[in-house]
């Protein structure tokens, strides 16, 4: 495990940890974060701790041809009144998924300096949002980053309604022009929804594609 310093560089992949931990310290710089995705790496710390920068081998992804919806779930979408939008709240999605608690976390991993270096790269169209709307109320979103190379790299999301924010992740996989969804680590909601784990390696054809 590396400490980063100024230079925007990080180790061989293959010296991460074998949770995929990779290198410890840096900065949250445009140039440092676009660097990181390009090469399959995404920080990932809580507030009290440095920056943690990750490469998790296998890398859980989900490839849109391979979704999911169930028979009840697609009830749901044919029955709400859910609106979904892209690029229409992007701060208020990154605060909101900001606030929520997650099991063995103590503190958010979602920083006010993460916040303002993931609205920096929105703001250069590098990251975007999905927002989900009932009565011009937002009530669910995710986010993540787009390299532009038909990988979307998933980072966060949020529901104030039960199924709001799986009918927007849904919706936004239904419309994509992307190859494979980044989910990064595994999750059974995500697994739920088709998500695999591939290899780093494979993980990075893709990225380089």
């Amino acid at each position: 495990m590396q400490l980063l310093t100024e230079d925007i560089k990080f180790p061989n992949i293959n010296k991460a940890t074998q949770d995929g931990l990779l290198a410890i310290g840096g900065d949250l710089s445009v140039e440092r974060l676009l660097h990181a995705y390009k090469n399959g790496i995404f920080p990932w710390f809580e507030a009290e701790e440095p920056i943690l920068w990750w490469s998790p081998n296998p890398r859980f992804v989900l490839f849109p041809e391979k979704l999911r919806v169930s028979k009840s779930m697609k009830q749901i979408l044919r029955n709400c009144n859910y609106i979904v939008t892209i690029n229409k709240a992007f701060k208020e999605v990154i605060t909101e998924c900001s606030k929520i608690k997650r099991k063995g976390q103590a503190s958010t991993w979602i920083t006010n300096s993460m916040v303002e270096a993931y609205t920096n790269l929105h703001n250069l169209g590098y990251a975007k949002s999905v927002e989900v709307w009932r009565d011009n109320a937002l009530v669910a979103g995710l986010y993540g980053v787009d390299l532009g190379n038909n990988v979307f790299c998933g980072e966060s999301m949020f529901t104030n309604e039960s199924n709001a924010s799986k009918a927007g992740f849904i919706t936004f996989m239904q419309n994509t022009n992307y190859k494979l969804i980044d989910c990064q680590v595994y999750t059974k909601h995500l697994e739920s929804l088709g998500a695999e784990e591939i290899s780093r390696d494979l993980f990075l054809e893709y990225l380089k594609e």
